[in-house]
């Protein structure tokens, strides 16, 4: 079954990494992910100063934003899909993320099957 890691960061450095991991704590977990065999996609997103929302009135009329801006010190910061055979591996793996310590948090999500 396949998950989605959403990895939400915490507290960001002026490296652009959360506080409580290093590059090579990523690298290393992201190697681990790939050997297990359980790698199915991932990557990390841009700084949130470059994101763009997007919103549309019942009417069609959209309105362009720079943001998002949330009430929350928590930033999507990138994803993995895994597959792996059911939810308890997948908060493992979860728990074994670096975005998992300290302020950091992962939203683990079933990717759904519509038999395609």
């Amino acid at each position: 079954m396949k998950y989605m890691l959403l990895i939400n960061a915490g507290t960001i450095g002026e490296d652009g990494t959360a506080a409580e991991c290093t590059v090579e704590d990523w690298m290393s977990y992201d190697k681990e992910v790939r050997d297990a065999g359980i790698f199915v996609s991932g990557e990390s997103l841009a700084d949130l100063v470059t994101a763009t929302a997007v919103r549309v009135e019942p009417d069609g009329k959209r309105t362009i934003t720079d943001g998002p801006f949330a009430e929350t010190r928590e930033v999507l910061g990138g994803f993995y899909v895994i597959d792996v055979p059911n939810l308890d591996v997948a908060l493992d793996w979860a728990a074994r993320c670096p975005g998992a310590r300290g302020s950091g948090s992962i939203v683990v999500r079933p990717i759904a099957d519509f038999g395609a």
